[in-house]
């Protein structure tokens, strides 16, 4: 489902790559379908992060240092969700403080649009590790883990997972279809979009129903993953559908 929904949004932005740009600015624009998919599915992969989290806690075998990591990560990708939408500045109607006037690229109350050099943190830092982390977890370290297997077992040791190269593949190919079928200036976006909904996919796969995962995921049985594995399904397509009502309620803009 997850790739699905990937390849329904690059189709999308396919098909509306004609002569009218609104409807792509509708799509990749600010407050647009893309973005509040991102914010979504950062917001559910941050659930799940914690919800895993609490039940390591509850593991007599769990490590210190797995569940550091997992509720770091919890953390991490919920302050991704709020900085994806600027921490709901244009919901709010809120203006920016002086200090993101003068030093944000658009104004805006976050982070990551920061100046740095002649860019923002996000093209000149943030972007170049998440494209160098990204190859690394969902391609090299994959193919490492197939002759050995070793790999998979030191990199769960620390609570952590790697994604299944039917999903990774799949998701890169994508990635690397948007940048060439796709002429806008934030066509950037998309290829974001598919890694959350990627990692969103491959945490629930991994930590709920065992998913090229090799400890005992939370839903161990098969009756049990099959049910909970269907509702997810239905959860993605669900979240696609209120993205796209929010960017309807909020506006998107080609800010």
């Amino acid at each position: 489902m997850g790739i699905a929904v990937n390849v329904f949004v690059l189709g999308l932005a396919v098909a509306w790559s004609g002569p009218d740009p609104k409807q792509l600015w509708r799509l990749l624009g600010e407050d647009g379908i893309v973005e509040w998919m991102q914010f979504l599915c950062f917001t559910v992969i941050a659930g799940l992060l914690a919800f895993v989290t609490i039940e390591r806690v509850r593991q007599p075998d769990s490590g210190r240092l797995e569940i550091l990591a997992l509720a770091g990560l919890s953390l991490l990708v919920a302050l991704a969700a709020v900085e994806e939408i600027s921490w709901f500045q244009r919901v709010l109607q809120v203006q920016s403080p002086d200090f993101f006037l003068q030093n944000n690229r658009q104004a805006e109350t976050n982070l990551h649009n920061l100046a740095v050099g002649s860019g923002s943190l996000h093209k000149n830092v943030i972007l170049k590790l998440i494209v160098i982390t990204g190859l690394i977890h969902n391609l090299i370290l994959p193919l490492l883990a197939r002759s050995r297997p070793g790999v998979k077992t030191f990199v769960e040791r620390f609570g952590l997972y790697l994604p299944p190269l039917a999903a990774s593949v799949p998701y890169l190919v994508l990635v690397i279809l948007s940048h060439l079928l796709i002429d806008h200036p934030r066509k950037g976006e998309l290829g974001e979009m598919f890694g959350a909904v990627h990692y969103l996919a491959t945490v629930f796969g991994a930590y709920f129903v065992g998913v090229a995962y090799q400890r005992t995921p939370l839903f161990a049985g098969a009756v049990e993953g099959r049910r909970v594995t269907t509702l997810f399904a239905m959860l993605l397509a669900f979240l696609l559908l209120v993205s796209w009502l929010l960017s309807a309620g909020v506006g998107a803009t080609g800010a």
